[in-house]
C-alpha cells in the first residue's frame, strides 16, 4: 500500500470526482421551503454544486480535482478537469448560488462544514492562480470571489455568538470547519478572520483536559478528539501546543484512549451512514500523521500515532470506490491523509 499521493492515485481520484461532479442524481438536498415555488431540482437550486449527491461533497469534489491538478499538471484527466471547472465557474452560476444563499431561510445553509469547504476551494483556486499552473485559475478565483466573501462574512457573524463548540464527528463538527478556515485565512492573508478563529478556538478548547474519546459513534467520519487536537495544533505556537496536547491526551504514549488507535469496522458500505466510518479511518489517519509531525523525533507519542495512521489508512484506502455512498466523497479524505 502506498502512503503518499502518486500520479496513479491522483488520476484515480480525479476520475472518481469527474464521474460525480456533474451527476445530479441521486441527490440529498438540504433544502428549506418557504413556499411551493421552492420545490425545484438540484441544478435549478445550485447551478454549480448540484452534483456529487450533496452540496458540500460537490464543493470538495472540485477542491479535489484542482488539488491533484496542482500536484500533477500533466494528469491524463487535466483537460477534462479544466473543461468542467470552466463550464461551471461562471458569473451567472455564482449569482445563482448567491441568490439561493441570500434567502433569509438559508442563512444557516451548510454551516459550518460546507462553509469551510467552500473557503478551502477558494484557497486552492488562489494557489493555482499564484503558481500559474492553470492559466484559467486567476479568472476562476475572481469569479468565485463573491461566494468566498459571503462565507467569510457568515463565519465572522456566527463565531462571536457561538457560545459552545460542536464536538460531534459529523458535518456539524466545529473543529474541522475552523481548521480548514484557518488554513484558508492564513493562505490568503485574511488576518481578521484568522484572529477570530484563533480566539474562538482558544475560548472553546484551551482548558480542555483528559479527553475521554468516547468514539466512534456509528455514523461519524471525523474523530472529535483528534480533530480538536488538529485544530489546536494550528492555533497554538509549537511549545504551547505540546503542553496543551499532553494535558488533552495525557496517556497517548501508552496508546490510550485505545479507541483512537483501532480502525473502525465498516459493516455495510452501501449504507450511507455506516459508510461514514471509512471516512473516519481516513480522517483519523490525516490527523494522526499531522499531529505526529508536530512532535519531536523520539517522542513515544509520535511512533504510536504514525503506526495508527498506517493501519487506519490501510483499512480504508481500498474502499474509496465501489459504492456511490462512499465514492462521491471518500477520495477527498484519502487525499488529506496521503498529503499529511
Amino acid at each position: 500500500m502506498t502512503d503518499r499521493l502518486t500520479p496513479e492515485l491522483a488520476s484515480k481520484f480525479a476520475s472518481l470526482a469527474l464521474a460525480h461532479l456533474t451527476r445530479e442524481y441521486p441527490n440529498k438536498l438540504t433544502h428549506s421551503l418557504e413556499g411551493p415555488h421552492d420545490v425545484q431540482g438540484p441544478r435549478a437550486l445550485h447551478p454549480i454544486f448540484y452534483g456529487s449527491y450533496d452540496w458540500h461533497s460537490c464543493v470538495h469534489g472540485y477542491w479535489l480535482v484542482l488539488r491533484v491538478l496542482e500536484r500533477y499538471p500533466a494528469l491524463p484527466e487535466a483537460e477534462r478537469i479544466i473543461a468542467v471547472v470552466d463550464a461551471h465557474f461562471t458569473d451567472a452560476n455564482v449569482a445563482g448560488e448567491r441568490a439561493y444563499l441570500a434567502l433569509p431561510h438559508n442563512s444557516g445553509f451548510e454551516r459550518p462544514y460546507g462553509w469551510a469547504w467552500l473557503l478551502a476551494l477558494s484557497a486552492q483556486l488562489e494557489r493555482l492562480a499564484l503558481k500559474g499552473v492553470v492559466p484559467q485559475a486567476a479568472r476562476w478565483a475572481k469569479t468565485m470571489a463573491p461566494l468566498t466573501d459571503l462565507f467569510i462574512a457568515r463565519f465572522e457573524a456566527f463565531l462571536p455568538k457561538a457560545t459552545y463548540p460542536l464536538r460531534v464527528g459529523t458535518h456539524f463538527n466545529t473543529a474541522f470547519a475552523l481548521a480548514l478556515t484557518l488554513d484558508f485565512a492564513r493562505a490568503t492573508q485574511r488576518d481578521g478572520l484568522a484572529a477570530l478563529i484563533v480566539d474562538t478556538a482558544k475560548r472553546w478548547h484551551l482548558d480542555d483536559v483528559a479527553c475521554q474519546a468516547w468514539e466512534p459513534s456509528g455514523d461519524e467520519f471525523l474523530s472529535p478528539a483528534l480533530m480538536e487536537a488538529e485544530l489546536m495544533r494550528r492555533v497554538l505556537p509549537a511549545g504551547e501546543f505540546d503542553g496543551w496536547f499532553a494535558r488533552f491526551l495525557p496517556d497517548l504514549a501508552r496508546g490510550e484512549p485505545a479507541t483512537l488507535f483501532v480502525p473502525a469496522t465498516v459493516s455495510d458500505r452501501s449504507d450511507g451512514k455506516i459508510a461514514h466510518l471509512d471516512g473516519l479511518n481516513l480522517s483519523r489517519a490525516w490527523c494522526q500523521r499531522s499531529l505526529a509531525g508536530a512532535l519531536p523525533e523520539g517522542d513515544a507519542r509520535r511512533a504510536k500515532l504514525l503506526d495508527a495512521a498506517d493501519r487506519h489508512l490501510a483499512s480504508a484506502l481500498a474502499h474509496v470506490a465501489g459504492d456511490y455512498m462512499g465514492e462521491h466523497w471518500l477520495a477527498t479524505f484519502a487525499l488529506l491523509a496521503l498529503d499529511a
